[in-house]
């Protein structure tokens, strides 16, 4: 089942589930990509990156991809297409001072859109829950003045996560000249991606290293750097995540879980999540999720 529709002011929601599609050479204006059920697979230039739920994807406009939905169990994934006119119109507010802004009409014949770190981010806290409000509403057909704010807000808190997720966690690396630092920020992002993208299967630190072209050495110096953890630690925090997220909402055994998240021994499983989340899996699927 599709459904997608054009605002008035051209920016475009479109939602899809199904266990099986195939798009290829796609081409947007700046997209947010968000999976609330299965996971989606996107090809950008050599590299392939898949959302599960928990994570969006951001696309720059004019970014060429291709992206698959092949999935046993019914995926669930909703994007938001940021019109021109809509993206000029926030980031000049988003950027200038009230003053600057009351002074007179803005000249936007020189206006350039702002380009962001095609990766993976997190879907928590407030952009988590304005995410599903928005579909909420949009499932529902609401009014558009309301979808607006929705979108609004969410590419208010995009910018937000975008200085804490990028431009913070940059300005950490040890790297003295900036060109430097930041080609070693995307190679460490590529490493995330990768995790994210298959935490489910059996990788290792060389994995890792090889697809983000950085010495085993070197990326677990770095990686700790900005994500306070082993490349390991973020790999089983990921996996903790998406067990969290099918005990909810899946009624897969605790075992099937295990497996599908990449873990070997249950018994190490429900030690790591209790020491994560204060509950077994059990009591965890049995009580906490059930008010959630």
């Amino acid at each position: 089942m599709k459904i997608f529709k054009v605002l008035h002011n051209q920016n475009k929601l479109y939602s899809e589930i199904t266990t099986e599609a195939s798009y290829t050479d796609q081409k947007d204006e700046l997209s947010l990509h968000a999976v609330l059920n299965g996971s989606e697979s996107y090809t950008i230039g050599k590299r392939t990156v898949t959302v599960f739920p928990g994570n969006f994807l951001i696309l720059n406009n004019g970014t060429r991809y291709d992206r698959a939905i092949y999935s046993d169990a019914m995926a669930n994934t909703f994007a938001i297409y940021f019109s021109t006119k809509f993206l000029q119109d926030f980031q000049y507010g988003y950027s200038l001072s009230h003053k600057n802004l009351l002074d007179g009409p803005i000249d936007k014949g020189t206006w350039e859109a702002t380009t962001f770190l095609e990766t993976i981010y997190p879907c928590k806290g407030d952009i988590k829950y304005n995410l599903l409000h928005l579909i909420n509403h949009f499932n529902e057909n609401a009014d558009e003045l309301l979808l607006d704010d929705y979108i609004y807000h969410t590419l208010f808190l995009f910018h937000r996560l975008y200085d804490k997720e990028v431009l913070h966690k940059s300005s950490c690396l040890d790297a003295l000249n900036a060109g430097t630092r930041n080609e070693l920020f995307k190679r460490l992002t590529l490493a995330k991606d990768f995790m994210l993208s298959n935490y489910n299967q059996d990788i290792s630190l060389d994995d890792i290293s090889r697809h983000s072209c950085l010495s085993p050495t070197h990326l677990f110096r770095t990686f700790k750097q900005i994500y306070n953890c082993s490349p390991h630690q973020y790999l089983i925090q990921i996996r903790l995540d998406n067990a969290k997220h099918m005990l909810k909402s899946t009624t897969y055994t605790l075992n099937e879980i295990v497996s599908l998240v990449g873990f070997t021994c249950p018994s190490t499983f429900i030690k790591l999540f209790k020491n994560k989340f204060q509950f077994t899996p059990g009591t965890y699927r049995n009580n906490v999720a059930m008010i959630h």
